[in-house]
């Protein structure tokens, strides 16, 4: 037997190095089942994460330990309430296969053990669920949003699709599937439409084109899109776009005082730990928001540095109000509306479902008169860490969040890694939280038994 001897230069070696590394760290930690005692949060079993003081987080439904892999509820993305306060709606992404998504009734009480029922199987990684202005139940999934009578013997039976003909991407062929929407004040449904690649650049990185044909014209991706509300429970067939260059839109809030807000998920390559930054942008019709030409205020991507596309430090390229911390991937938000927790009033919940140090969290902001979190001074944001936590300083305009969940980090034999999703608050206040890789229901609720 031969044995071949390859030489490789120290450059080659300290980047292959770096690659491994920065695989490694991107690699979703191992499972850990959550591990319960007798005690309790709000009547709900208490979970070991460790919380801001004042609140506990208690476990709805999730797998029994040792029962991961034969879990009911696989990746629960969103939830909804419903009118009695005591039953639930939830979509099932299902992983990222097409016909394994399912829409749940979750019925649940205090001191109960919960009770899930299956609706809808067999769809393409559903997601968003709300209630629409007729009070039908609507569901984005791949490719289409429909809405259905979940009280019906067969609530299959009445699925009545909307909106059809939104973008098929499939994960591994290309990226940001998912259909988020929300109902305007106008009836109007807004639909994110998300980026097919990480950044519209080759595997080399350098762009042939001038410009990233994804993203332009009128049939762009990375927009959101707005669908007119025809009356009677129908929608346009037709769409405008009405914002551009927003690479995944998985967050979309309107406040109270009209404006809307959008959470970014900022490119992943070339992965790095502190750049770029994920952000928060106000929605202005016919603005442009950078992808995949820009990134952070006003630096150019890599792949794009020498294109002409966009001057990112120009009018052009519409600049997020704040910035988020790197990674971190918001995927869900609300304005507290509650009274279970009175200081927390108006601010804006928001989940970070990211799996690097960044990600893990609940967090809340304090927002200003058109919902924005207000800009501190010398802003910094946590990265976990074995021995503690690493603080790092924003590049740039940040908000101060409190971090609800002080440790939702790995902790072996205790905890897995949080990946929190959707977020709800039920009637009495308390603030229900999907976790999808844990096929998890949280509900988080002042710290008492």
């Amino acid at each position: 037997m031969s044995c071949h001897r390859f030489l490789v230069s120290p450059l080659l070696a300290v980047l292959a190095m770096a690659f491994v590394r920065e695989a490694a760290a991107a690699t979703p930690a191992r499972h850990q089942d959550y591990v319960t005692d007798s005690s309790t949060c709000d009547g709900f079993a208490r979970l070991p994460i460790v919380m801001a003081p004042g609140y506990c987080a208690g476990l709805v439904f999730g797998p029994p330990p040792g029962s991961f892999q034969k879990r009911t509820l696989k990746n629960p993305r969103m939830l909804l309430p419903l009118a009695d306060g005591q039953q639930w709606i939830v979509t099932d992404l299902g992983g990222w296969q097409e016909g394994n998504g399912a829409v749940w009734l979750l019925q649940a009480r205090r001191n109960l053990p919960a009770q899930l029922r299956p609706l809808i199987r067999g769809l393409d990684l559903p997601h968003t669920v709300a209630l629409g202005p007729d009070q039908r139940i609507y569901v984005g999934e791949m490719g289409r949003i429909f809405r259905f009578d979940a009280m019906a013997k067969d609530p299959a039976s009445t699925i009545e699709v909307v909106v059809s003909g939104l973008p098929d991407n499939k994960l591994h062929d290309n990226r940001h599937p998912l259909s988020h929407f929300v109902f305007d004040r106008d009836g109007a449904l807004l639909v994110n439409v998300g980026a097919p690649t990480d950044s519209c650049a080759p595997d080399a990185g350098v762009p042939k084109a001038a410009t990233c044909a994804l993203s332009e014209g009128d049939d762009g991706k990375a927009v959101i899109r707005r669908y007119e509300y025809l009356g009677a429970g129908k929608w346009s067939a037709a769409w405008t776009v009405l914002a551009r260059g927003l690479r995944n839109s998985l967050v979309l809030l309107r406040h109270e005082s009209g404006s809307l807000l959008q959470a970014e998920n900022s490119i992943d390559a070339p992965a790095s730990r502190d750049r770029p930054y994920d952000e928060i942008n106000l929605i202005r019709p016919g603005a442009h928001y950078g992808w995949p030409y820009c990134v952070d205020m006003d630096s150019p991507t890599a792949g794009w540095r020498q294109s002409k596309a966009m001057d990112c430090k120009s009018e052009a390229h519409a600049r997020p109000v704040v910035l988020l911390p790197p990674h971190v991937a918001p995927l869900g938000a609300v304005y507290y509306p509650g009274t279970m927790f009175p200081d927390m009033k108006g601010r804006l919940l928001m989940s970070w479902h990211g799996y690097r140090a960044t990600g893990s969290r609940l967090v809340a902001f304090e927002v200003n008169s058109q919902g924005v979190p207000i800009v501190a001074a010398g802003a910094q944001y946590a990265e976990y860490a074995a021995a503690g936590m690493t603080m790092r300083k924003f590049a740039g305009p940040a908000a101060q969040p409190l971090v609800l969940t002080e440790r939702w980090d790995l902790k072996a034999g205790v905890r897995p890694a949080g990946a929190p999703v959707g977020i709800a608050v039920a009637q009495d206040g308390a603030i229900w939280v999907a976790d999808d890789r844990n096929g998890a229901v949280i509900r988080i609720a002042v710290d008492r038994p």
